[in-house]
């Protein structure tokens, strides 16, 4: 639709009759969280027993603080293999990603899809006013988009 103001044409987009489906709609809200002090060792096991991914890392007081992934697990163990470590003693704060991308709830899915292409991540903290609400995941992203075959996008 194109509306014109004193004389200035604006391209509006179509008013969808199908409300758009936003990230607090699919993303996951019973997280697994690791501490800063957690070492790779509990993290491995957590991810392995849980078949996930990643987590976000939170603080004392409960602020995200960094995110912990298999990736970042990866680099420990290489560590170990080369000084001959059978254990994995480093501490998450060691490993963590701590320039986090999060993304809003109230971001719809095609905007999510758009970052997890831009940035090439595996999961995005969703927070609000400072508060961490959930995690979103390339998964979840993937899993909603079979729900929109009857929509024109």
């Amino acid at each position: 639709m194109v509306k014109s103001y004193q004389g200035v044409r604006v391209a509006e987009p179509k008013k969808s009759p199908i409300p758009q489906i936003l990230v607090k709609e699919c993303m996951s809200t019973n997280l697994i969280t690791f501490k800063p002090d957690d070492t790779i060792d509990q993290v491995m096991e957590v991810l392995t027993k849980r078949k996930i991914s990643g987590a976000p890392v939170i603080d004392a007081s409960g602020a995200l603080v960094g995110i912990i992934s298999e990736v970042d697990c990866l680099k420990e163990i290489i560590k170990g293999k080369y000084t001959n470590t059978p254990k994995f003693p480093a501490k998450v704060s060691e490993h963590m990603s701590v320039n986090v991308l999060t993304l809003s709830p109230d971001l719809s899915i095609f905007d999510a899809a758009s970052k997890f292409l831009e940035h090439g991540y595996r999961r995005f903290p969703v927070m609000k006013d400072g508060r961490l609400l959930g995690q979103i995941s390339l998964s979840d992203v993937i899993r909603t988009f079979p729900t929109l075959r009857q929509t024109t996008w």
